[in-house]
């Protein structure tokens, strides 16, 4: 999984299919997920799956309306067509589910 990089490359990369993950390294709920993340990125292979550190980009999470992590916003053509936001625990099966309505 890419790893975002800068604010502008964030702006380049919602003009084209993809998922952004917002994530920390701190965050417990997220590390339950990141083994099981390459077969969704394979899944759903249409879009490009792209890591956030929120840390590092709190006020672009703070912009995009994420409470709590992990949380996953999709932008296709410049246009947000969907989130998974909640500071609650997300499975891989969850994760999956939600994808699901975008192909």
């Amino acid at each position: 999984m890419k790893k975002l990089e800068s604010e502008q490359q964030y702006q380049s990369l919602k003009q084209s299919k993809t998922v952004f993950l917002f994530s920390a390294n701190w965050c417990p709920d997220c590390h339950v997920i990141e083994p099981d993340l390459p077969k969704i990125e394979e899944k759903f292979s249409q879009f490009e799956f792209v890591r956030v550190d929120r840390d590092v980009f709190i006020d672009l999470a703070i912009e995009e309306g994420v409470m709590g992590i992990p949380s996953f916003i999709v932008y296709q053509d410049g246009n947000r067509i969907g989130d998974y936001i909640g500071k609650e625990r997300k499975t891989i099966d969850q994760i999956d589910q939600f994808m699901s309505q975008f192909v």
